[in-house]
This record gives C-alpha cells, sequence and structure tokens, in this order.
C-alpha cells in the first residue's frame, strides 16, 4: 500500500542530503506488488468535492542512481548506505561489494520496462548515495552505457554526481569528466574542523579546501557545495563563516540544509530537537535567515526552499522534483514517479537483490490496477510549488483539478497575503495587493483573469512553509 507521511516541519522536509521529497505519498514496493503507469484521464466534478484524476504525464527524461557506498557512516545518516571503512581509498577498484552492487544495479536497469512506446532520452542523470565518488570511474562509465542503451541520453544532459571531499583527486575527476559527468556535488557541510569532526564526517578541513582546489582546477563550472545548519553547538559566528567562505569558493550553486534528527541515528540517541547542545527553533530560523541574506547579496538567486544559484545554474534534475515531471529511480533505497505513482525500492541489500531478480523474471509487474488518489497528487503538487520562488502555476492546477479549489485556496491564504507571508502575482510576476485580492475574491472570474501564481515570501514565508502548506493540504483533504 502506499505510504502516507505527515507533514513535518520546514527543517525535516528534507535530511541534510536529500534525494526525494519525504512528503511524497510513497508505497514500498515488495517483489510482486503491481502498480499502474497510466491513470485514467478525467476531471474534476464540479457539482461535488471530489477531485479526479488529471491525465497521465509524459515518460520519465531524468533518473536518480543511487551509489550507497561510503566510508563512513555520518552522525545524522539514516539514508540506505553501505560503509566500506575509513581505510578506504579513492580507488576501490577491486572492492566486491562495489562491483556487485554495480552489476545488480545494471540489471535493474535493463529490466525495468519502458514507461511508454515512444521514450524520450534522458535529460538529466543524478548520482546520489552515499559516496558516489567513491565508485572507481570504469563502473561509473557501465552505469551510463547502461542508460544509454536503455533510455537514450541527450548529448546535452546534465549529469550531477556527489562528491565528498577526500575521495577523489584530480586524476579520478577527469576522468569522469570524460564520462560525461559536468555537474559536482560537493559535500562539504560545514568550514569548522570540530563540527566535522562531531559530526562523524570522514574528511576534515584539509580536505574541503583541497576538494574546492581540484573542482576548480579540472574546469568544473557547473558545481554546487552542501551546507548543514543547526548542528550540534554550532554558533552564528560559525555559520556566518561557512557561508562566508563558501562565497569566497565562487560555487554556481549552494545547497542549504537545517540538520534533521532522524530516530535510530547518532544525534538521534544524543539530542532532542530544540534542546541544548542543538538550537532552538528561532536559532534556527535565524541561521536560515543568515543564509537567505548573504546568499542574495552576494549574487545567489533562492530558487527553493533549500537552493540558491547564479543566473542560469539551477540543479535540472532536482527541477524535475519540484515540478511534479515523473523520474526514474534506480538502486538500493531509490524512489520513482513513474505513471502518476511514486514507490521505492527495498532498503536493504538482500532484500534489494530478491526485488532485481523478481523484475528480471516477470514478476514484478508495472501495469496493474491500483487506485490513484487525486488528493495525494494535487497535495503533492501544492507542496513541491510552494517550495520554490516561482510557486503554484494557478492555470495549469486549475485545469487539472477545478477552479473552485483555486478559490478555495485564496480564501484560506487571505490572513497570510495581509500579513505578506504569501504572495499573489499577475501574469506578468507582479504582485497583487491584499487589497486586490479580496476585490477578487467577490468575483471568481476575476480571481481567474487576474491571478496566475500563488508564491511564499523569502524568507518569512518559507520560514512558515509547515503551517502554510499544512493549510493547503487542509483545503484539498479536509
Amino acid at each position: 500500500m502506499m505510504l502516507k507521511s505527515t507533514f513535518t516541519p520546514l527543517f525535516s522536509i528534507f535530511p541534510a542530503k536529500p534525494r526525494t521529497p519525504k512528503l511524497f505519498h510513497y508505497r514500498t514496493i515488495s517483489i510482486t506488488n503491481t502498480f499502474t503507469p497510466n491513470p485514467p484521464s478525467v476531471r474534476q466534478n464540479a457539482s461535488s468535492n471530489t477531485l479526479t484524476i488529471p491525465p497521465p504525464q509524459l515518460p520519465p527524461t531524468s533518473a536518480y542512481i543511487h551509489l550507497p557506498f561510503c566510508r563512513k557512516r555520518c552522525h545524522y545518516c539514516d539514508f540506505p548506505i553501505v560503509a566500506l571503512g575509513s581505510s578506504s581509498n579513492q580507488t576501490n577498484d577491486d572492492d566486491p561489494r562495489i562491483l556487485n552492487y554495480v552489476q545488480l544495479l545494471c540489471q535493474e536497469i535493463k529490466a525495468t520496462k519502458l514507461a511508454s512506446n515512444t521514450n524520450p532520452p534522458l535529460k538529466t542523470v543524478f548520482f546520489g548515495g552515499g559516496t558516489p565518488s567513491l565508485v572507481p570511474p570504469r563502473l561509473v562509465s557501465s552505469v551510463l552505457e547502461v542508460l544509454r542503451l536503455k533510455f537514450g541520453l541527450s548529448s546535452n544532459a546534465e549529469i550531477s554526481m556527489e562528491m565528498d571531499p577526500g575521495t577523489f583527486d584530480a586524476k579520478k575527476l577527469k576522468e569522469l569528466i570524460g564520462l560525461g559527468v559536468n555537474r559536482v556535488s560537493l559535500g562539504v557541510q560545514a568550514f569548522q574542523q570540530d563540527l566535522l569532526k562531531a559530526c562523524g564526517r570522514a574528511h576534515g578541513l584539509e580536505e574541503v579546501y583541497e576538494a574546492i582546489e581540484i573542482v576548480g582546477s579540472c574546469g568544473v563550472e557547473n558545481w554546487s557545495m552542501d551546507l548543514i545548519s543547526s548542528l550540534p553547538n554550532q554558533t552564528p559566528e560559525m555559520w556566518e563563516e561557512s557561508l562566508r567562505l563558501t562565497v569566497e569558493a565562487q560555487p554556481t550553486h549552494v545547497s542549504v540544509y537545517d540538520l534533521q534528527v532522524e530516530q535510530g541515528t547518532k544525534f538521534g540517541i544524543l539530542y532532542t530537537p530544540g534542546e541544548f547542545p542543538l538550537p532552538s527553533e528561532t536559532q534556527s530560523a535565524d541561521f536560515y535567515k543568515m543564509a537567505s541574506r548573504m546568499l542574495s547579496d552576494a549574487g545567489y538567486n533562492h530558487y527553493e526552499i533549500s537552493s540558491y544559484c547564479k543566473s542560469g545554474f539551477e540543479c535540472k534534475h532536482n527541477l524535475t522534483y519540484w515540478k511534479n515531471k515523473p523520474f526514474y529511480g534506480f538502486g538500493l533505497g531509490s524512489a520513482s514517479y513513474v505513471g502518476g505513482l511514486r514507490f521505492s525500492r527495498p532498503r536493504k541489500i538482500k532484500e534489494y537483490m530478491g526485488y532485481v531478480q523478481n523484475l528480471e523474471n516477470g514478476m514484478v509487474d508495472c501495469h496493474g490496477n491500483d487506485h490513484i488518489d487525486a488528493k495525494d497528487m494535487a497535495m503533492d503538487v501544492v507542496m513541491l510549488s510552494l517550495r520554490t520562488a516561482r510557486g503554484l502555476d494557478l492555470k495549469s492546477f486549475r485545469e487539472a483539478y477545478g477552479g473552485s479549489l483555486v478559490f478555495s485556496l485564496f480564501k484560506a491564504y487571505k490572513p497570510y497575503v495581509e500579513s505578506g507571508h504569501v504572495v499573489c502575482l499577475d501574469e506578468h510576476g507582479t504582485a497583487v495587493s491584499a487589497d486586490e485580492l479580496n476585490t477578487a475574491l467577490l468575483d471568481v472570474d476575476k480571481i481567474r483573469q487576474r491571478l496566475a501564481f500563488i508564491r511564499l515570501s523569502d524568507p518569512d514565508g518559507f520560514l512558515l512553509s509547515n503551517e502554510l502548506i499544512s493549510l493547503a493540504f487542509g483545503v484539498i483533504a479536509p
């Protein structure tokens, strides 16, 4: 069955290293489950409060590849990983754990049924983990080749790879670039040695500077840096220093995540959110505001709650998620969104092996008759859209789910438009005042003609996204 997640606070929406949004209504696929890729094309019944399913989407053009290997597990991490040990080196050419896993991964890709008869080539590929840069380039090459043969790969595809300091040198990075990797996501997390050690990171500050230098010397223009705020004993001065040094390093993209303390992790055993040495909610909000201010002042566009970029350097793969477009996921614990349904693979190697075997044997049927909940789909659209600076496209949302729902959302958000947490925009991107909204609420046609987008303000609206998105959920599924 589909696993429904309850809505969590802003800083719990994404863990420190995001894969796919946790608020999606995922189902965990067992090796004999079935799912439907082609939902019926119907509309909302205007005379009732029942939402029905919009037309099927186009086939995916994005693929997430999970490479789960790490030198060690960080204290905040609850992702499905395989710890190789701190002694693992940058080559790992003969490690049977990596060799066997990549072979299994390629088997899964080959055995996957195409979403349609006319599949466009992949436009984005994202190697996440884990620490994908621990995988030898020749094995990365084998995965890319299987993807190319199975789905096709656009000549200008964005191919991203997460890389941690200390897990690659210039030779390795140049090999990866030669294979087509053209975007690097560098997992720095902090610029203080004590914080890196307290997080259980396998790298130190010296390796951070070395990695930044390597990325620059290899001519990687499109690269991102990951930072984590609200770490144990992290002070505003430390956070300001990390942001300042990030700006000085001049990445084209910055991802900023607030620490999420997960059950079962070392941090989950040691700490309670909001209690010392973790910061309070107010302190976490101040960290967020500081990042928004400093990065914006440095010329970065705050295009998504946790993401900042120089003009033209948005992460195309992650935009697939924010725009609620379909995507493939391959590998341990990875998630897919195909044919209107979201599903995830097993998180343990033995179970994942069974899944792949049954996929190859035709025991995982992609053409079942599972019910797709239109309210879940509408909530996903709202949640994802309101994470972005662009906001919710009212025209497409109205076409899919009906004008009465749009009207109800505006009524619910009216107080927050007045307080400045929610911003209404016309088709030219010009803000619509609270008085104009009040006038429009008297006439449904005026809302249709005057209002084109609705978004959360930065940073105050983003900080209140928990409440604001939950409010929308209550309108969609009262």
